[in-house]
């Protein structure tokens, strides 16, 4: 079963007890999603906090002029805290989403509502535990990549994307790598180049 994963995942944090195990295969709802299929789309409120089981996310807006940004992508083999993907600020203000979350590759995940998560945090302390860590490792990531944006070169952000998600580097078209570091996909190819080049010498 994909809870099976969800519970070996906690054991990264505070291992998970019988009880709370049995609330995870209670309360998460596994789903199958096909490439391209959305689990959030703007304007519509983000229902669910989802764990990637296998598969590929990316989480992005939409600007007005029609381009995409490119904010986060979720792997099954990331680091734990990219294991996650919800936009937290329509989840817990039931306000409409600006974000779209798209499946880059078929992929499973258990989702979880609002109102379920809250009980396990009332009920079962470490949840609220396990939680608050994956939260503030997010938070410190989103910290490093403003500061990345505001003081770093296009070859040291793409550097921090490879240490970040080295799993995703040969899995991602060069375009949607090139959207997440706000740069032209030809200016990383360029970039690439770059780094193989100075690899040989």
């Amino acid at each position: 079963m994909a809870t099976s994963q969800l519970i070996e995942y906690f054991k990264q944090y505070f291992p998970l007890a019988e009880k709370e195990r049995a609330e995870i295969t209670r309360l998460f709802v596994e789903k199958q999603v096909k490439r391209r299929h959305f689990i959030l789309q703007q304007g519509d409120v983000c229902q669910y906090y989802s764990f990637v089981v296998s598969g590929c996310f990316k989480m992005y807006h939409v600007d007005q002029k029609g381009v995409e940004h490119n904010l986060q992508f979720v792997a099954e083999n990331g680091r734990p805290a990219d294991r996650w993907i919800a936009d937290l600020s329509s989840f817990y203000s039931e306000k409409p989403s600006l974000m779209y979350i798209e499946a880059m590759e078929p992929s499973t995940i258990l989702q979880i509502k609002k109102a379920d998560l809250l009980y396990l945090f009332i009920n079962h302390h470490k949840f609220d535990r396990n939680f608050r860590i994956i939260t503030e490792q997010k938070y410190m990531e989103l910290q490093n990549r403003v500061l990345e944006n505001i003081s770093s070169t296009g070859e040291q952000r793409y550097q921090s994307f490879l240490a970040q998600y080295p799993h995703l580097a040969n899995r991602l078209p060069n375009a949607q790598i090139a959207s997440y570091l706000g740069i032209t996909p030809e200016f990383l190819s360029k970039i690439r180049k770059s780094i193989v080049s100075r690899d040989k010498s």
